[in-house]
């Protein structure tokens, strides 16, 4: 158990902290920076206390049951392999917030800032500690959208906003293509558990959906690490502020994709497709990101390329299926987040202190700033791949890999050995580039500011990866082998080869291949200074292979062209060809499914018809035609009938015994009726057909009945075949018996919804409050013309002023109501009722009042705040689901007992009732938010200032609807 609750406080203190950080006031920013600081050092701290068990062999689990059936639990599990990159995210986190606090402006939304950081740390530590394949796909996608917030936090800049929206495009097109794959990887294993499918790799490399399998998450993972073809998304993200690069780019979501590719290593690698697929990305992407960086002005541009560059490194490494090139690309993992880190943050440094990142205006910074130009040049010579520092070991390990693969019969295989020196002089080649155009050199004034150092504790983190990078590189098997022993155990288990982590392996071959690429790196710096010093623009023999270019032309393409092309095709301005295709695809789709199976009626013989069901129907069906007749002519007149079908449709289910369904049809019916008497204003005129155009009018009017008796018919087939069968195992039995004993209470109806199909109606609340939202973001910024002319400016949205009587009872039928609601509320479990009957009570209430005085008036004097019962109806519906998984039990389980009240008896005490309220909370909110929306007009005023937002009343309102 408590390394269970280690797991989750891991994932859950960072969104807790980003939920704090984003209520926090703008002045804040000490508190900001200790909030965030202190949750990620509580991270660490949580994957830390696992480390003990990890080490010794086993592995962390906490499982959460969700749909068993499908296999969709909840897994939190950390293994060695895990808790590396853990350890990276929240470390490495923290390092960041101190580096923040000291480097973001005095003008920038910090809440928002470390709200997104803190976010997007939950997301990225959900992703490497999920042990569900789905539920790693989920924080997959949050870890896109939290980095494209983070990417484009300045929205100001026009290149953050770009570079925000192709970082999400490319990663979130990559993303579906994973869930694709994963959900394909499930199939195959019969499970979408990670201990399942990693104990599976015989089955799925045998199996014939293995290829596509493979090539589906393998796009996922080369889109998120930025590898050929994929790779110019992350010189665009370079836009973001150096804290967000620094995490971002070197330590936590470019390294999504190697984490996936190395965590499903052993049960997809080992073919012919795993190798040429992310050899040929891996080795392209190696040399292609070198030579760029080579040529890069822009020292954040230059680190991106870079990233680019050792990320293919590892992806090649990966592409080899051999165990010790794995041990290689998880050791250089960890060595590129270390130096790569410090880097951005000197770049940082040198961007606060000098107003510039622009190598061609920086000079001899090492002057005015000594000590960040050591960091900067013990950071670089790591990245270099210099001896007596980390990236100089792993380095040797990945020239020693090279090698061996030579011997390997494909072509690939013997490039190997020159491609791995050549990428070694360039990395050294923009390492020279980096240090020797920043620090060195005469000193310059043409800059923005006069350089400096910056505070001592902005460059703390800086000094402390570097120091990681010394010390690792003098004592590799003493600081770093037990932790990377451990994570390769994790992923190769029995194949764990025999590795040293000694500095000096004596005079071989891979030394040969360093020095020479530290040679070579040297005096090819020395080779290309002319053109580096000329500061033309653009990679020579590169310049036609602009990424980018590319990619916008892609979307030109298929948001304008192909766009425009659907539009004219499919598009129209009225809704009811909409609405008319919509209809027309649901016919198909249904046809299409019954045509196996056929549609005849079941072998229970019909009842006699009752006249006076007959009659009711007869009155529903001639308001139906009667509306759709009038609508032609007044809309008014139209919802008055669909009123009167609805009302009949309510008269239904009570004949029929269905109490529940009657009154929430009831409710919805005067809800539904008040909104849209609301919104007929808002319709446009409608516009005469005269002429060859009223032949065209009967013949779409004609089609439209097509349609819709061709929809109605085969509903009522479909509903006629399905309540005349007789099933011995129906549904319905199941639910009458358990009801009480597994949800305690009598009402059936009730019980479905809250308890056994609870997330469903989660589901649907969710979906109610997205279209309360939605409504209210659409109509806030468009308003009808004013209906109230001619009425005097102060008796505009007072009815009450000449309709006193009616009003005077509406203002006391509202505390009546009021009774009548939470009566519905707290009697829905055992009978009719229930939290969404009682919203929509509660939202008459509301309506009668705004009915008599305006939303003005309502919102004055009843201070009804929308939002907030939305947010806290869904917040107590979605708490009541967890309260049972803290305890064990699956979502949304309820929990029923009686209270024992002395001399009043026994109260039925049920946790749905909590999840009912929420309900309750959640459709009285979204209602009356539509209200608000829906019936603020504005009025046309003769002073300059903008027209003030009056309160329509009910007949100023009908006399304008049409």
């Amino acid at each position: 158990m408590p390394d269970a609750l280690y797991l989750s406080a891991a994932i859950l203190l960072p969104y807790l902290g980003a939920a704090i950080a984003a209520l926090l006031p703008n002045n804040a920013r000490h508190l900001e920076a200790w909030l965030a600081g202190g949750v990620a050092l509580l991270s660490l701290c949580m994957v830390w206390l696992c480390y003990a068990s990890i080490a010794n062999g086993a592995v962390p689990r906490f499982e959460i049951p969700w749909v068993p059936e499908l296999g969709l639990n909840l897994i939190l599990r950390m293994d060695g392999f895990a808790s590396v990159f853990a350890v990276m995210i929240a470390g490495i986190g923290f390092l960041v917030v101190l580096y923040a606090r000291y480097y973001m402006s005095q003008e920038d939304p910090i809440p928002r800032f470390f709200a997104f950081l803190l976010a997007f740390m939950g997301s990225m530590m959900g992703l490497v500690l999920s042990g569900n394949l789905i539920q790693l796909v989920f924080f997959w996608e949050l870890t896109s959208l939290f980095s494209f917030l983070l990417i484009g936090y300045w929205q100001h800049s026009a290149s953050a906003r770009d570079g925000a929206r192709m970082a999400l495009t490319v990663t979130s097109a990559g993303g579906l293509a994973l869930l694709a794959g994963m959900l394909l990887l499930g199939h195959i294993v019969g499970s979408y558990d990670l201990e399942r499918v990693l104990a599976s790799g015989d089955v799925i490399r045998s199996h014939s959906l293995y290829l596509p399998t493979l090539i589906l998450i393998l796009m996922g993972a080369l889109t998120k690490s930025a590898q050929f073809p994929f790779h110019f998304w992350l010189p665009q993200a370079m836009a973001a502020p150096t804290p967000v690069s620094a995490y971002l780019h070197s330590a936590t979501l470019v390294k999504a994709g190697i984490f996936l590719m190395a965590r499903l290593w052993p049960v997809m690698a080992g073919t012919e497709a795993w190798f040429w697929i992310l050899g040929a990305s891996g080795m392209i992407t190696l040399l292609v990101g070198a030579y760029v960086a080579i040529f890069q002005h822009d020292l954040k541009g230059l680190l991106a390329y870079s990233t680019i560059s050792h990320l293919g490194l590892i992806t090649l490494l990966l592409s080899l299926s051999s165990p010790l090139a794995m041990v290689a690309a998880i050791f250089h993992t960890m060595n590129h987040a270390t130096f790569k880190a410090s880097l951005f943050m000197a770049a940082g440094i040198i961007d606060h202190e000098t107003g510039t990142r622009d190598i061609r205006r920086l000079s001899g910074l090492n002057e005015s700033m000594p000590f960040t130009a050591r960091l900067a040049l013990v950071a670089a010579a790591a990245m270099a791949g210099v001896p007596l520092l980390n990236g100089f070991i792993s380095k040797e390990m990945f020239f020693t890999e090279a090698l061996t693969a030579a011997s390997a019969p494909t072509l690939m295989h013997s490039m190997l050995p020159l491609v791995a020196t050549v990428a070694g002089i360039f990395a050294v080649t923009y390492s020279l580039r980096f240090i020797h155009g920043a620090f060195f050199g005469p000193p310059t004034d043409d800059l923005p500011r006069k350089p400096h150092e910056p505070p001592q504790w902005m460059r703390v983190p800086v000094e402390i990866l570097v120091l990681g990078c010394m010390v690792v590189g003098v004592l590799p098997a003493a600081t770093i082998g037990p932790y990377l022993d451990v994570a390769v155990r994790s992923v190769l288990g029995d194949a764990t080869p025999e590795y040293s982590l000694a500095v000096w392996h004596g005079f071989n071959l891979p030394l040969v291949m360093s020095l020479f690429a530290l040679a070579g790196g040297v005096l090819l710096y020395h080779l290309l200074q002319p053109h580096l010093r000329s500061g033309v623009e653009g990679t020579p023999l590169l310049r036609g292979l602009d990424g980018r270019r590319i990619f916008d032309q892609a979307m030109v393409f298929l948001s304008w062209r192909f766009a425009r092309t659907l539009e004219r095709l499919m598009g129209t301005s009225r809704l009811q060809m909409q609405l008319r295709l919509m209809v027309c695809v649901t016919i198909l789709a249904a046809t299409l499914a019954l045509l196996p199976y056929g549609l005849s009626p079941g072998e229970v013989a019909l009842t006699s018809i009752d006249p006076v069901v007959a009659l009711i129907w007869i009155v529903g069906g001639g308001c139906a035609i009667g509306a759709a007749y009038q609508a032609k002519y007044h809309r008014l007149a139209a919802l008055i009938l669909l009123g009167g079908a609805g009302l009949v449709t309510c008269m239904t289910f009570v004949w029929f015994s269905a109490p529940d369904l009657a009154l929430t049809q009831l409710m919805v019916e005067v809800v539904t009726t008040v909104l849209l008497l609301l919104g007929l204003r808002w319709l446009p005129k409608r516009m005469e057909e005269r002429g060859s155009g009223s032949f065209k009018a009967r013949a779409r009017r004609l089609r439209d009945l097509g349609v819709a008796v061709a929809a109605g018919a085969g509903l009522t087939a479909l509903s006629y075949a399905t309540m005349t069968r007789v099933s011995p195992d129906g549904i319905s039995r199941h639910f009458l018996e358990r009801a009480y004993t597994e949800g305690g209470g009598t009402n059936v109806v009730n019980v479905i919804l809250v308890d056994f199909r609870g997330f469903d109606t989660m589901g649907e609340i969710a979906v109610l409050g997205i279209v309360a939202l939605t409504v209210y973001a659409l109509l806030r910024r468009f308003r009808p013309a004013a209906e109230s002319i001619g009425v005097p400016e102060q008796q505009q949205g007072d009815a009450g002023a000449w309709l006193l009587a009616p009003g005077v009872l509406m203002r006391l039928m509202f505390p009546v109501i009021g009774v009548v609601s939470i009566f519905l509320l707290l009697r829905g479990h055992d009978l009719p009722g229930g939290g969404f009957a009682a919203g929509l009570m509660m939202s008459v209430a509301i309506l009668l009042q705004y009915m008599v005085a305006g939303t003005r008036w309502v919102e004055d004097h009843l201070r009804v705040r929308p939002l907030r019962w939305m947010g806290g109806g869904l917040l107590l519906a979605a708490g009541t689901g967890l309260g049972a998984m803290v305890v064990g039990r699956p979502f949304l389980t309820s929990y029923f007992a009686y209270a024992d009240l002395g001399w009043l008896g026994k109260l039925p005490m049920a946790s749905a009732m909590l999840f009912d309220l929420g309900v309750f909370c959640l459709v009285f909110g979204a209602t009356v938010l539509m209200l608000i929306a829906i019936a603020h007009q504005s009025v046309r005023s003769q002073r300059a200032a903008p027209p003030p937002v009056v309160s329509p009343s009910l007949p100023a309102m009908a006399a304008g609807d049409d």
